[in-house]
């Protein structure tokens, strides 16, 4: 995985999307991972059931974090100053962020069903925006010398 990454990075601009989904994905996991954890530990725990007015203002909390850090990836995708490989990969991992934390919320709210799907759905609609839109931020790579 390791050789391929490091092939589409030295590649055109086709293989710079590929390794800024590939470093995006991985940002992503490290992200979430940790929270998937603890969130079955807190599931363990049986935590009393959060009263549903506070996961709609937890799930729109999570929509405009969600929508700051794609705002923030995409900015830094299209820092001009930054080479094409090194915006497109601080980018891709920043962008990690928008589904990621409607991820550890849907994990801190395991034990109740409908806040666990509500904050699927919106991790897979920022999944989603965030995939469609990583090929946008991708510059031509420059001439390695």
């Amino acid at each position: 995985m390791l050789d391929s990454f490091v092939r589409d990075m030295r590649s055109d601009r086709v293989g710079l999307v590929r390794a800024a989904r590939r470093a995006y994905l991985l940002g992503l996991v490290a992200l979430t991972l940790p929270g998937a954890v603890l969130g079955v530990v807190l599931l363990l725990a049986r935590p009393a059931p959060m009263p549903f007015p506070a996961v709609l203002a937890l799930l729109v909390l999570a929509l405009v974090l969600a929508l700051v850090a794609l705002r923030l990836a995409r900015s830094a995708a299209g820092n001009t100053e930054l080479p094409a490989r090194q915006a497109a990969l601080t980018g891709a991992i920043q962008a990690a962020t928008a589904p990621g934390v409607p991820l550890l919320l849907a994990y801190a709210t395991l034990s109740q069903g409908l806040s666990v799907g509500l904050f699927l759905i919106l991790a897979a609609v920022m999944h989603a925006v965030v995939w469609t839109q990583v090929p946008g931020w991708v510059r031509e790579p420059e001439a390695e010398s």
